[in-house]
C-alpha cells in the first residue's frame, strides 16, 4: 500500500509538472508570438523611417541648380561649381577683335566753358594776349532737375464776325483739374513703380527729395491704377496678337493677394507678352486667362498635367526643367547612369542643333535623328528596368507606387516627342526661359511689397507688366512707352511694326 501511495504521489508530481511546462510553454508561445508581431512592427516602423529619412535628404540636397527652387532660396553659401555647360576655351573677358562700346555724346553741347590757365587770371595782358588756343576738350553730360508749372488760361472774345457774341477757347483735352500733375511726372512715377519695382514710399521719398513735389502715396496709387485701366484696350489686342502666333511660352507663378495664394498666368513670345492674375492655378486659371482654350500653335510649357487637356495645340517641353530634375535625382542615386546618360544625350542634341543652325540648315539629318532616337529609347529602357514598379502590398488600396525617379522615366517615355521637339523643329527652342522671364518680375515685385492687398491690384500689375514688358522687347524704354501710353498712342507703339 505504501508503495502504491508512493507511486501515487510521484505520478502526480509530474503531471503537475508537465502541467506546469505545458502552460510555460503556451506563455512562451504568446510571448514569441507577440515578440515577433513587435519585431514585424518595428521593422516596418524602421522601414518607414528609412524613407521617409531618404526622402528629407532627397528634399535638403534641393537647389536652385537641380530642382524648381529659385536661386534666391540657395542661400549665402557657394557651392562647388557643376554646370552642365562644356569648357568653351575662350579666356574670360571680352574677346579680340569684339565690337567695344563706351560712352559717346548723345547731342551738340549746349553749354561751352573754356578754362584759361590760372596765371591769366591776375595778368593785365590777358585781353590782348594772341597766343591762345584750344588745346583739349573734355565733355560732361549731365541732368538738369527743374519743376516747372504751366498755366492754362482760357482766353473769352467778342466775335464780330457772331455780332458781339462772346466765344471762348477751350482748356486741352488733358487738363481736366485746376491744379494737376503734368504727364511727364506721372510718366516717370508710373514707371519708377511698375517697371522700376519701386515701393510707393520710396517713390514718393524720390520724388519729393529731387524734384520738391510732395505727392502722396494715395496720389501715386491713382496715378497707377488708372495707368492700368488706360491701357485695357492695348492689352486686349497683346492676347489676341499671342493667340495668333506659331509657338507661345507658358508659365505660371504664385502671388500673395487679398491674403490668399493666387497666381500669375504668362503667355509670351519673342515680341508679345501677356500676363493676367487669376484665382486658381490649373485648367480654370488657365482658361480665364484667355489664350490657351482658342490656342492652336506650338505650347513651350513645364509638362504641368492642366497644359495637357488642351488637345488642339502642339506640346513643347522646357529641357531645362528636365536637366534639372535630372541633376537632382542623380546627386542622390549615383548608381542610376542612366540619369547622366540622358543628361549628356539631351545637351548632345542641343549642341548639334546648333551647329546645324550655324550652317543655316532647317533640319536635323534623318540618320542623325535616327542615332539620337535610338539612344534616347535605350536611356528609357534602362530606366525602366532599373526602376520597377514594386507591387502592392495585400490590402492596400490605389494605385501602385512609382517613385520619383520611375514617375521619371515615365515621362521620358510618354513625352518623346514633346521633349526632342527642338531637335526635330529647329524653330522650337530648347527651354522654356521666355516664359520663367517674364514672370520674374512679379517675384521680384513682391520682394518689395510683400503681397497685392487686392486682386484688382494684382491684375492692375499684371495689366501694366504686359504692356511694358511688351514694349521692352521693342525697344521701348519704360518712361516712354507709359508717356505714349498717357498721350493715347499706346497701340501705336506696340503696333506700329505691324
Amino acid at each position: 500500500m505504501q508503495i502504491n501511495a508512493g507511486r501515487s504521489d510521484s505520478l502526480q508530481q509530474l503531471l503537475d509538472q508537465n502541467e506546469r511546462l505545458a502552460l510555460s510553454v503556451q506563455q512562451l508561445t504568446q510571448e514569441v508570438a507577440r515578440l515577433r508581431a513587435t519585431q514585424e512592427s518595428t521593422q516596418a516602423k524602421l522601414l518607414e523611417l528609412l524613407a521617409e529619412n531618404a526622402k528629407l535628404k532627397e528634399q535638403l540636397n534641393k537647389n536652385s541648380r537641380n530642382s524648381s527652387k529659385p536661386p534666391s532660396s540657395d542661400g549665402y553659401s557657394k557651392p562647388a561649381p557643376q554646370s552642365l555647360r562644356k569648357p568653351s576655351g575662350k579666356k574670360p573677358g571680352g574677346q579680340q577683335n569684339h565690337p567695344g562700346s563706351g560712352l559717346s555724346l548723345l547731342k551738340s553741347p549746349d553749354e561751352t566753358v573754356v578754362h584759361q590757365p590760372k596765371a591769366c587770371a591776375q595778368c593785365p595782358q590777358a585781353d590782348q594776349c594772341q597766343s591762345g588756343r584750344l588745346s583739349d576738350n573734355r565733355y560732361e553730360i549731365d541732368i538738369r532737375i527743374e519743376t516747372r508749372v504751366v498755366a492754362h488760361r482760357v482766353a473769352c472774345r467778342c466775335c464780330l464776325l457772331q455780332q458781339g457774341a462772346e466765344i471762348s477757347g477751350t482748356f486741352p483735352e488733358h487738363i481736366r483739374s485746376r491744379l494737376q500733375y503734368g504727364s511727364n511726372l506721372t510718366a516717370f512715377a508710373v514707371a519708377l513703380n511698375s517697371r522700376g519695382m519701386v515701393s510707393l514710399n520710396r517713390t514718393h521719398e524720390l520724388l519729393s527729395g529731387v524734384f520738391g513735389i510732395p505727392i502722396s502715396t494715395g496720389t501715386l496709387q491713382n496715378m497707377v491704377s488708372s495707368f492700368a485701366n488706360r491701357l485695357s484696350p492695348v492689352v486686349k489686342q497683346i492676347r489676341e496678337a499671342i493667340v495668333n502666333q506659331r509657338l507661345v511660352h507658358f508659365d505660371e507663378t504664385g502671388i500673395r493677394a487679398e491674403g490668399q495664394l493666387r497666381w500669375l498666368h504668362s503667355a509670351s513670345d519673342a515680341r508679345y507678352t501677356y500676363l493676367s492674375a487669376e484665382a486658381k492655378r490649373g485648367k480654370e486659371g488657365m482658361d480665364a486667362s484667355g489664350v490657351l482654350p482658342d490656342y492652336t500653335g506650338t505650347a513651350i510649357h513645364d509638362c504641368w498635367m492642366p497644359y495637357w487637356s488642351y488637345p488642339k495645340i502642339r506640346h513643347g517641353l522646357c529641357n531645362a526643367h528636365l536637366l534639372r530634375e535630372l541633376t537632382g535625382q542623380l546627386e542622390n542615386h549615383p548608381e542610376q547612369t542612366w540619369l547622366n546618360e540622358m543628361i549628356d544625350l539631351l545637351l548632345a542634341m542641343k549642341q548639334v542643333k546648333k551647329i546645324a543652325v550655324d550652317h543655316q540648315l532647317e533640319h536635323l539629318d534623318d540618320r542623325d535623328w535616327q542615332v539620337f532616337s535610338d539612344r534616347y529609347d535605350q536611356l528609357v529602357k534602362k530606366g525602366i528596368e532599373l526602376n520597377p514598379i514594386a507591387e502592392k502590398a495585400k490590402g492596400t488600396r490605389g494605385r501602385k507606387k512609382r517613385g520619383k525617379i520611375r514617375a521619371l522615366v515615365d515621362r521620358f517615355e510618354t513625352h518623346k516627342a514633346a521633349i526632342c521637339l527642338f531637335v526635330t523643329d529647329f524653330s522650337v527652342p530648347f527651354d522654356n526661359n521666355q516664359a520663367e522671364r517674364d514672370v520674374r518680375m512679379a517675384k521680384v515685385k513682391q520682394k518689395v511689397s510683400g503681397c497685392f492687398r487686392t486682386m484688382d491690384g494684382a491684375r492692375d500689375f499684371a495689366t501694366t507688366m504686359s504692356y511694358l514688358g511688351t514694349a521692352a522687347k521693342q525697344g521701348k524704354s519704360a518712361f516712354h512707352a507709359v508717356l505714349s501710353a498717357l498721350q493715347g498712342n499706346a497701340q501705336t507703339l506696340i503696333f506700329q511694326a505691324d
